[in-house]
């Protein structure tokens, strides 16, 4: 975990699939109660693939942190995760960007 101003930045690698799931989501509930209000962006240009589990984890870690007054959002710069990310709409429900700014 990292910061860049007043957001937190978790950086995912790997393959996040159903046996990866549990720790990705150990990670985030940590940082948002860390960091309650704060907004996570969760890095996953280290990550090779991401199946509908690990999409799931991330959706649902945003739902949490905009409960407890933060957000969440997701960067990416990979072309092949960004086209997945749009193909299941999950860039519709989170915001996801080539770069942290």
């Amino acid at each position: 975990m990292s910061t860049v101003g007043d957001a937190v930045v978790i950086a995912v690698d790997g393959v996040v699939d159903l046996a990866a799931v549990g720790a990705l989501h150990g990670d985030l509930a940590q940082a948002i109660r860390r960091h309650p209000g704060a907004t996570l962006i969760v890095d996953l240009d280290g990550v090779e693939s991401i199946d509908d589990a690990g999409l799931g984890v991330l959706m649902g870690a945003a739902a949490t942190a905009r409960g407890a007054g933060g957000d969440l959002q997701v960067v990416c710069s990979r072309a092949a995760l960004r086209a997945r990310l749009g193909s299941t709409r999950f860039d519709r429900a989170v915001d996801v960007h080539s770069t942290i700014t």
